[in-house]
């Protein structure tokens, strides 16, 4: 989305209030990129320097303030998976698609709970997440037909090398923040279709969709909770 464009939450708003919406975000954006989605709300709102008050009056569900919070960067990483599907070599626009969504987690706490979660309620992130999912089947497909990627891999594989790589990340960060590169290497490396060796059953796309709905309640963004 352009920058001079008016965001969904914006419209229509005083300019006294929309002042505070944008301290929030704005605080909202920083907070959970240093400390993750679960951080305290109460933190955000002394940092935005509004009352709590203030704050879930604006937005009255945390999965609600990190939709805001997050919206460009959803559109940003749903564009990768689309840039990824133009490279001439399908290997280079598949790997190339993995290390750039573990790069970004790496740089942020909040984007890396945010790969790993399912906002309930958003339409934006809704929109994003079918745009997203057909782009990466398309680009899973491709590298298939390449010959360079293995036949059994699915997309729902794409999670589970999220979820590794947030845990990674989540430990290394300040030790060895560069940890990650090397288990997307391996990742990478496994990947490739002359590994023929059967794997387990990968999880469905349904049991994909709970896992990551049951890891943001976890986080406090299920529907009804601030």
């Amino acid at each position: 989305m352009a920058a001079e464009s008016v965001k969904a939450g914006e419209r229509g708003l005083r300019a006294d209030a929309l002042r505070n919406r944008q301290r929030i975000v704005a605080a909202a954006r920083r907070i959970f990129e240093e400390q993750g989605l679960d951080a305290p709300l109460d933190e955000v709102a002394e940092r935005a320097g509004v009352g709590a008050g203030t704050l879930y009056r604006r937005f009255p569900t945390r999965g609600e303030l990190v939709e805001a919070a997050f919206e460009d960067e959803l559109r940003s990483v749903a564009a990768i998976t689309e840039e990824a599907l133009r490279c001439a070599d399908p290997w280079v626009g598949f790997s190339t698609y993995v290390e750039g969504l573990c790069e970004a987690m790496a740089a942020d706490r909040g984007l890396s709970d945010l790969f790993t979660v399912r906002l309930p309620n958003s339409e934006v992130a809704a929109i994003l997440c079918d745009r997203q999912s057909d782009a990466l089947t398309k680009l899973v497909r491709q590298a298939q037909e390449a010959g360079a990627l293995r036949d059994d891999f699915v997309p729902e594989d794409v999670l589970l090398f999220l979820l590794a790589n947030a845990g990674v990340v989540k430990v290394t960060r300040c030790a060895a923040p560069h940890a990650w590169r090397r288990l997307v290497a391996f990742l990478l490396a496994a990947c490739r279709a002359d590994h023929t060796d059967p794997l387990p059953a990968a999880p469905t796309p349904l049991q994909t969709e709970r896992a990551l709905l049951s890891h943001a309640e976890t986080k406090g963004l299920g529907s009804n909770r601030p």
